[in-house]
């Protein structure tokens, strides 16, 4: 199975790209974008939609390596708000464990 870095790296080949030239499109640095590929840093939701909006590949594709269907019923801006309102629900609780525990003196 490819991680999420294979299929980067594969749509990058695609397009004919160095790893420094789209490193350039991305705006970060070679060095950050072979950590990308490889698998060695973790994708934020908004640099997964950066990636696939440079490469030119629906973000389902990058994540599960499945073509995207054209007349899919599923909305995937929908899903990628609604993914993002649930992160800000667990960093909150997560600010809500850390206070319980500054009171417990923990």
């Amino acid at each position: 199975m490819k991680s999420i870095g294979g299929r980067i790296k594969k749509s990058r080949v695609a397009l004919g790209l160095s790893q420094a030239d789209a490193a350039k499109q991305l705006n970060i640095s070679t060095p950050a974008f072979c950590k990308i590929e490889t698998g060695q840093t973790d994708l934020n939701i908004s640099r997964l939609l950066q990636i696939a909006k440079t490469f030119k590949v629906p973000v389902i594709t990058l994540i599960t390596g499945e073509e995207a269907e054209e007349d899919s019923s599923v909305d995937s801006a929908e899903l990628l708000q609604q993914l993002a309102e649930k992160e800000e629900e667990i960093n909150k609780l997560r600010k809500k464990v850390i206070d319980l525990y500054d009171k417990l003196g923990m």
